[in-house]
């Protein structure tokens, strides 16, 4: 460790002279600051990142099987309660790498292969972007395919 030191010096002024101490940095610990300590990500994290970018791709019906869509359905609609944007998502975080499995529906008519390709993309920039980890993959379940005629699954509201 270095400790600061105190340098004098003198300055002209329009009276005289004039001492003047001056600080030089003090430097504690060694190395890049930002390797000192460690940080972890928890699997939620990565996984509510993950469930945004996925939602945010277009051809991205909903996300999950039909039981857990529909479970979530209701419970969005319990007074305080949230929209989990981690439903069809599961994430399995190590120190420095990630992998992910993804549940989606998909609208009608768009090309299968080109929604996971996007959904892929789109995953993977956001996560190692804001993480810093590297995802080493991504799989991806189609559970289902949203036909226009049909209805969402949400339950009827008792109450107009």
């Amino acid at each position: 460790m270095t400790e600061a030191m105190e340098q004098p010096r003198t300055q002209s002024t329009e009276g005289g002279t004039e001492s003047v101490s001056t600080r030089t940095a003090t430097r504690r610990g060694g190395g890049d600051p930002a390797s000192r300590g460690r940080t972890t990500i928890a699997d939620g994290v990565v996984e509510k990142i993950a469930g945004l970018a996925t939602r945010d791709v277009v051809g991205v019906h909903a996300m999950g099987s039909g039981i857990s869509r529909t479970f979530g359905a209701v419970r969005d609609r319990v007074p305080g309660g949230t929209k989990s944007v981690t439903r069809g998502v599961k994430a399995e975080v190590g120190e420095v790498q990630t992998a992910l499995d993804l549940e989606i529906v998909v609208d009608y008519g768009v090309s299968i292969t080109e929604v996971s390709q996007d959904v892929r993309e789109n995953v993977v920039a956001a996560v190692e972007r804001m993480t810093g980890l590297e995802v080493v993959e991504v799989n991806i379940a189609v559970s289902d395919v949203k036909l226009p005629e049909e209805e969402d699954e949400e339950p009827e509201p008792r109450i107009q």
